[in-house]
């Protein structure tokens, strides 16, 4: 029992990264969902084939730019589509499953970018850019699940606007997120260009640099550390303690429960115990003894008479 609990102590606290990396994984779906949904909404409007059309957003997505464009799978694999946004896409494109028709949802996440996609070891220098492919067949259907779309011969090119500058000593590169927005970095094509051969979410980014170490002093000299601000120290120990607080309290109950384990089992045996004695009490047939801290039967204290051989005799 006890080696149970504690396993499940450390499974518990062993999938927490797990599952805030689930958390941000599922945001991310949300967001193309509900930007799918607006897409569709703006194509339900004006229901043509082969045109551009912006759509809005929620307000509480202020920033967001989105875009829906609807074509025949047929005539993207021989025509391509040379200018959706900052997306030029060639010939030879593949839709699987095969759809008469699909759409491509295009998505601007400008100030979103960093909420969605930022990570510990990289900085946008360009907002995050989507393309997504779903199926034309229903325009009023919300959650579509997307569709894979593959360029055969030409990759599909992206040329970013308003990129900023990298720091000095530090080449940008692209960034390509897949569906389950797993980050992979390649090179540019060129100054501000970014290509692909599927689809998914694409940024410039400059990779973090880890901190230089400490300069090493000579023997004899004692560094001198540098005192934090206050305010620094004081935020680590919030935030140290918002991280510690539920491991606390999550071993705290699993310790409390596991003593209440073990003294109701405890208990259990007691009252066992106690009840067979008085059983046995109830149907005894002998007198009971004390030795010890037991009870034993005791045979009462009798004996035969001696008789004589020569007494049956006649």
């Amino acid at each position: 029992m006890h080696s149970f609990l504690v396993y499940l102590a450390l499974a518990s606290v062993a999938s927490w990264p797990e599952v805030r990396a689930q958390s941000n994984s599922t945001s991310k779906k949300s967001l193309d969902a509900l930007l799918q949904d607006y897409a569709y909404q703006a194509l339900a409007r004006h229901p043509r084939t082969g045109k551009v059309f912006d759509a809005q957003v929620p307000s509480n997505f202020s920033g967001i730019k989105l875009a829906a464009l609807r074509l025949r799978s047929g005539s993207l694999r021989r025509l391509g589509f040379s200018s959706y946004k900052e997306f030029s896409i060639p010939v030879g494109v593949i839709v699987q499953p095969y759809v008469v028709r699909l759409v491509l949802v295009y998505q601007n996440l400008e100030n979103w970018s960093s909420t969605y996609y930022g990570g510990p070891n990289y900085t946008f220098l360009a907002p995050v850019l989507g393309l997504l492919a779903y199926d034309a067949a229903d325009l009023s259907a919300t959650n579509l699940p997307e569709l894979d779309i593959r360029a055969s011969n030409k990759p599909i090119s992206i040329q970013f606007t308003n990129v900023k500058s990298a720091p000095t000593g530090l080449t940008p590169k692209c960034i390509w997120f897949d569906l389950q927005g797993v980050p992979q970095l390649s090179n540019l094509n060129s100054s501000n260009v970014c290509s692909t051969s599927r689809q998914g979410h694409f940024s410039i980014v400059v990779e973090s640099i880890a901190p230089a170490p400490a300069p090493a002093f000579p023997p004899g000299q004692t560094p001198v550390s540098p005192v934090a601000p206050p305010s620094a120290g004081k935020k680590d120990n919030s935030r140290a303690w918002k991280i510690a607080a539920p491991v606390v309290g999550g071993s705290a109950v699993l310790v409390v429960f596991a003593l209440l384990l073990v003294w109701l089992q405890k208990y259990r045996n007691k009252k066992k115990i106690e009840e067979m004695e008085r059983q046995a009490e109830i149907g005894e047939a002998l007198q009971m003894t004390s030795i010890g801290d037991s009870r034993a039967p005791m045979a009462m204290g009798t004996r035969t008479p001696p008789m004589l051989e020569n007494e049956y005799v006649p």
